[in-house]
């Protein structure tokens, strides 16, 4: 994989601890003192504390290739000095073997490696920069798993890890104490290697992980399977992508879908040229895309090779959308950005994609991609080189849900050799960070140039951004509840549904019924409606639509998002329905709407569907004409 560098002018602020987030794309934010030759960065924001943790490797500290790391606060002041906070309790090899980052639920930030003795730590530092389990942490995998580490945060302030030995998963939960190990291997013998995490409900876990055999090109296919705190499976292993024969260099990445479930996506050459392949399971472990060659972001192309994706998933619709590059197969000298937005069942929505840049035969890369929080947009960084070498400038384009363009930002506009970050930190607060470290001082004209960063805000702006408002909530209705009614002497079968209204008045309800064509609007001032039907058996769903938003359906007393009404014809009616009412509980009108009267002498002419108690002490629905 093509690795980019790049870089910016370095101020006397680099010397200084005190920063804060700028406007001026000529200057950005000094974050920490690094080596010349420090990378490997990752980002990563505590939605609680609002703190941004930095990560990169370097040779300091003399015990090799190692981590370190910094704290920012929302304002983009470092809190770890200038040089951030080495771990330096283990000797590390001159490689990376794979080092993974989170921030934890209780503010703190854990760093998961592999070292040079070949066992795998998890480092955990709270805000303060103090280590709650030891500078060394804690060894994980009971000494197995020497490679490639992955880490993702649970609700409870712990962590679930994950490693190989290249030939099998070691997965494992940790929180005050540590948890079992998970072993994930292949009876029939084949390699399981590069998994990845994200995390369902209740924290439990899907891990994605690839089946392959030896050799530089090799056969390939992706799984998924689900796993509980205490260790026990709750999702069987599923195939998500088919055998494919390709390098098996190439791995896939896992993003989770907002549901329970997650979306993985890789680019390989095996199917017809190099292309972007998604695929989707749900927070049950199922496949949702039928076809296990996957949905591919652009259609066979023998001209073009399309490589290099990142993703992020629409919060309302949950689609994934996804940003890449087009490069030519002939000599692979051109760079062009695209975007394409894939459903969780592989349709592709914006047919061969959304043209973002075409950059000509000067490199571009570095790319990343964001949904603003409330789902109202996305934006897409890059770094994006001038003249054909390395020298870069640092991108930002922002879109609406429909992939329409909305702003282009400069966020640094000089062009020195950058090492550009492997993630950006997604939005929180309205902003979204991306660092880079420079090869070279600027200032100095010599030496280690540092790590530097900038804020983008869901407006396009740079420095204090305008936090985004917040939609209005999309509450749904409760209370649903339905239930027959016939009239034997006219033969009319009807059901009657009612609810109780949400916090906020809707512009109207939509009231799905099973077998019946459309969708019934109903209007927001309503509690109930009264819809005549052929005798049968009838599945109802009610949602609230607001002018942002459809709310999820609404649940009956018993947690149910549906309601079965029987429609009975007149064989099968009881005559005990047809007693007289004694007890009138509610009136309602054939609009559904309900009356402020339980008197029916008090009623205009007209028909009206009464609900009251009969002799017997039934409760029963009668359709009346005054």
């Amino acid at each position: 994989m093509k690795k980019l560098f790049f870089t910016f002018l370095a101020l006397a602020v680099a010397f200084t601890v005190k920063a804060q987030w700028v406007n001026n794309p000529s200057t950005n934010t000094f974050i920490a003192n690094t080596s010349g030759d420090a990378g490997e960065i990752y980002l990563a924001t505590n939605h609680n504390t609002g703190d941004t943790y930095v990560q990169w490797m370097s040779f300091v500290g003399g015990n090799g290739w190692s981590p370190n790391l910094q704290r920012l606060n929302f304002a983009g002041e470092p809190q770890w000095g200038a040089n951030g906070i080495h771990i330096a309790g283990h000797e590390f090899s001159s490689m990376s073997e794979g080092v993974a980052m989170t921030t934890t639920t209780d503010g703190g930030v854990v760093s998961c490696f592999a070292v040079y003795d070949g066992f795998t730590y998890a480092v955990k530092i709270n805000p303060d920069g103090t280590f709650p389990w030891g500078e060394q942490g804690v060894q994980l995998f009971g000494g197995l798993g020497f490679s490639r580490a992955e880490v993702i945060a649970t609700d409870d302030g712990g962590i679930w890890a994950l490693g190989f030995d290249y030939q099998n998963l070691y997965l494992q939960y940790i929180n005050e104490t540590t948890g079992s190990v998970i072993t994930i291997s292949d009876a029939g013998g084949q390699k399981c290697m590069f998994g990845k995490l994200t995390l369902g409900t209740d924290n439990k876990v899907f891990v994605t992980y690839e089946k392959l055999g030896n050799g530089m090109y090799t056969n390939k296919s992706i799984y998924v399977a689900g796993y509980n705190t205490d260790g026990t499976q709750f999702s069987p292993e599923t195939l998500l992508m088919s055998e494919q024969t390709f390098q098996s260099t190439y791995i896939h990445y896992a993003i989770s879908d907002g549901m329970g479930g997650g979306y993985i996506y890789i680019w390989h050459p095996a199917m017809y040229n190099f292309n972007v392949y998604v695929f989707h399971f749900d927070q049950n472990g199922n496949s949702t895309i039928m076809d296990t060659n996957g949905a591919a972001v652009h259609s066979p192309d023998n001209n073009n090779l399309y490589i290099t994706a990142s993703a992020t998933v629409d919060p309302n619709s949950h689609d994934i959308i996804l940003v890449y590059e087009q490069t030519d197969d002939a000599y692979q000298s051109q760079c062009k950005i695209y975007t394409n937005r894939i459903t969780s069942y592989g349709e592709r929505l914006w047919g061969e994609g959304i043209l973002v840049l075409d950059n000509g035969t000067s490199p571009c890369g570095g790319y990343n991609i964001d949904a603003f929080e409330y789902g109202d947009g996305f934006a897409i960084t890059y770094f994006k080189s001038a003249g054909g070498g390395s020298m870069a400038t640092v991108e930002a384009q922002g879109f609406d849900m429909d992939g329409n363009s909305l702003w282009n930002t400069q966020m640094s506009s000089t062009t020195y050799d950058k090492t550009s970050c492997r993630n950006s930190s997604g939005f929180y607060g309205g902003q979204n960070i991306i660092t880079w470290i420079n090869s070279t001082n600027s200032v100095t004209g010599g030496g280690p140039g540092g790590m530097y960063g900038q804020n983008i805000g869901q407006n396009g702006e740079m420095g204090e951004v305008t936090p985004p408002t917040p939609p209005t909530p999309c509450y749904p209705p409760t209370n649903f509840e339905g239930e027959a009614y016939y009239n034997a002497e006219t033969g009319i079968s009807a059901a009657v549904v009612s609810w109780t209204a949400p916090e906020t008045q809707p512009l109207h309800y939509n009231l799905y019924i099973e077998g019946v064509k459309g969708i019934i609007e109903i209007d927001g001032e309503y509690t109930s409606y009264y819809q005549e039907l052929e005798p049968g058996d009838y599945i109802f769903k009610l949602s609230a639509v607001y002018e942002d938003c459809e709310s999820d359906f609404a649940l009956t007393p018993s947690g149910d998002d549906y309601i079965l009404i029987e429609i009975p014809n007149h064989e099968s009616v009881s005559e005990i329905e047809y007693e007289e009412i004694v007890n009138v509980i509610e009136i309602y009108n054939l609009n559904g709407q309900r009356l402020h009267t339980t008197e029916i002498q008090n009623l205009n002419q007209g028909i009206y569907i009464i609900k009251g108690v009969t002799q017997s002490g039934k409760i029963t629905t009668r359709k009346i004409v005054r």
